[in-house]
């Protein structure tokens, strides 16, 4: 059984905020090419939530569930990193703290590599995706419901379509391909962070 005690350090919360942002990271965006009809467009799904929601709703509803979806997955994704860097636990030896702790023990010259890097990718990463590429989207996507409205047809209805709708799925498969890219990479930076982690725990 675990000592209370450490319930005083930053170290269970680090390793707890840790295991929050790479759960939500693996269990939310991952990039996939799907063919409907004669027409291929690119969706970000999740592993688990996208593809049950994907095959249960309406095409309609289930773009009005991403939507709803993705801004608090991304505030998420923003906010853990900085939780993570200030959480950050100082290392110890036998003689006691041996290095600095929270956001100081972060921006230490010895930890940029493999400390500041992968968490300041994961940060800037996730709020690019809050700030501009997940609200641009969204606009394209009301965009496109506005030309399938004046074309008479849907976005993903087979072609041809009009130069209007043709230039907004290219726009729409443009923004999702770079967000769900960019994940993979914050996911990638999470998992290198791990590996650190871990480091430090033998």
């Amino acid at each position: 059984m675990p000592e209370l005690s450490i319930l005083g350090s930053l170290a269970p919360y680090h390793i707890i905020t840790y295991g929050t942002l790479l759960g939500s990271s693996v269990f939310e965006v991952f990039p996939q090419s799907l063919k409907n009809h004669n027409t291929t467009y690119h969706r970000v799904q999740s592993f688990i939530g996208g593809p049950v929601a994907f095959k249960a709703l309406p095409r309609a509803q289930f773009a009005s569930l991403q939507s709803a979806i993705f801004p608090i997955y991304f505030s998420l994704e923003t906010v853990l990193p900085v939780l993570l860097a200030w959480t950050y636990p100082a290392a110890k030896s036998l003689t006691g703290i041996s290095s600095q702790s929270g956001f100081s023990g972060v921006f230490a010259k010895h930890n940029r590599l493999d400390v500041l890097a992968p968490i300041a990718t994961t940060f800037a990463i996730h709020f690019a995706n809050l700030a501009y590429i997940g609200p641009q989207t969204t606009k394209i996507m009301k965009l496109r419901k506005h030309q399938e409205t004046r074309d008479g047809k849907k976005s993903h209805d087979p072609a041809p379509h009009s130069p209007e709708m043709q230039k907004l799925n290219r726009k729409f498969g443009i923004m999702h391909s770079v967000s769900a890219s960019l994940n993979l990479v914050a996911l990638a930076a999470t998992v290198w962070y791990g590996v650190v982690l871990a480091e430090r725990l033998q």
